[in-house]
């Protein structure tokens, strides 16, 4: 589940700026009380960042300090550990945790975090999809703290040298990873393709992109139909027809990235953090990677939302300063630091039109175009159910052990007999 630390790992990069917080001007809590200590649960810190910077928190707060809990650095283990600990009740020793977009539907229907007030938070600041993340029934149930969207990474000196622009729609990326790719000794196109919760996405923005969806408002109805035959029908004939490689059926953020970034892809569907590392000094791509929004059946097409969201635990004794601390890593000075010392998307809209950070991030302007356009993972309450179906129908189709008509039927068979468990 490499790609959710990868489009998640916000909480590890929370800022310096965390010594400079004063308390003084957060407001009294509106329907939260409780003043006190806090544990903060996040999976493993992979980068360092956070021990430190929470000791800045805790030289201000001296009697709101935050103890860090970290879990397995896979998304799959600190999920489970975090449900363990949920059922807990009050005996939980979770008070703020840092969750994956996708979760939160789920944790909400299960009464483990609680509903928080909108006008503690600035979610006018942030770009509008992403708040969509953090609600379920109509409630805010978490605070969007990172986001992300899938690009189109590409070589832009290849497409360059043959006087080609970066695709827009799937057939000009299927002719160009036909046509083009072979004459430079490259594969044509891959993604995340092993199946774990990363095809989930590529599947879902397929459907996405091809004008349908999988699941209605929370779950409640299965919505396949034309249109993830034609998105699924895709994927499978890249990899039937060769362009998309069969190794690319291994593939998760990591691996893929790697094949880009040693040269072996020319077209590569990621997250921003991919384009950082393979345009970095050093990288043998160094001035050589584009990024655009990822194609569609018809033009632009619709990345899937990723990133965490900040939740209080239901039983947490002292709810008023969990908010007043996810308030605090939503500010702008915090959110800044992210990007600046994480190169992770920020939720804050006004950070993608700076100039000084376009100028060091150029990729930018173009994250924030398919962010706007981007949409959640289908919303339900049993998503890890709905994922692993959906993982396993989609590789079925591109492994060439069902057609994409035979994994529609599928799909919503088996989508719809979870619907009605729920």
């Amino acid at each position: 589940m490499r790609w959710i630390r990868a489009a998640g790992r916000g909480l590890l990069v929370l800022a310096v700026v965390l010594a400079g917080y004063s308390a003084s001007g957060a407001r009294a809590a509106g329907g939260l009380e409780g003043r006190g200590p806090l544990t903060l649960a996040t999976a493993g810190d992979l980068t360092g960042y956070l021990g430190p910077l929470l000791q800045g928190w805790n030289r201000t707060h001296p009697g709101e300090k935050v103890t860090l809990v970290e879990l397995p650095d896979s998304a799959d283990e600190s999920r489970a550990q975090m449900i363990t600990d949920l059922r807990g009740g009050t005996r939980s020793r979770f008070d703020v945790l840092n969750i994956d977009v996708a979760w939160t539907s789920e944790f909400a229907a299960a009464g483990w975090i609680r509903p928080l007030p909108r006008d503690r938070f600035p979610l006018g600041s942030f770009l509008r999809p992403v708040v969509d993340t953090a609600t379920y029934d109509g409630r805010l149930y978490a605070v969007p703290y990172v986001t992300n969207a899938g690009l189109l990474l590409y070589r832009k000196d290849i497409l360059a040298e043959e006087g080609v622009p970066p695709p827009r729609t799937w057939a000009e990326l299927e002719r160009a990873a036909k046509t083009i790719a072979p004459r430079h000794g490259l594969d044509g196109y891959a993604g995340q393709f092993l199946p774990y919760e990363g095809l989930t996405v590529n599947a879902a923005e397929a459907v996405y992109s091809a004008g349908g969806t999988i699941l209605g408002d929370e779950g409640d109805r299965v919505t396949v139909g034309s249109a993830a035959r034609e998105g699924i029908g895709f994927l499978a004939r890249g990899v039937r027809d060769g362009w998309v490689p069969k190794e690319a059926l291994t593939y998760t953020e990591e691996e893929s990235r790697q094949a880009f970034q040693d040269g072996h892809l020319l077209f590569l569907r990621n997250w921003p953090y991919a384009y950082v590392s393979a345009s970095a000094a050093g990288s043998p791509l160094a001035g050589k990677v584009g990024a655009v929004p990822l194609p569609g059946r018809d033009g632009p097409g619709t990345s899937v939302l990723g990133g965490s969201n900040l939740a209080v635990n239901a039983h947490a004794e002292h709810p008023d300063t969990a908010a007043r601390l996810i308030a605090y890593l939503t500010s702008e000075g915090v959110q800044r630091q992210v990007l600046t010392r994480g190169a992770l998307p920020p939720v804050r809209a006004d950070l993608y039109e700076d100039p000084e950070l376009v100028s060091r991030f150029p990729y930018l302007p173009t994250l924030r175009a398919s962010v706007l356009t981007a949409a959640p993972r289908p919303k339900s309450p049993r998503y890890d159910q709905v994922s692993m179906v959906v993982q396993a129908v989609v590789h079925d189709a591109m492994s060439g052990h069902s057609t994409p008509e035979a994994a529609v039927r599928r799909l919503a068979r088996e989508l719809a007999d979870i619907s009605r468990r729920g």
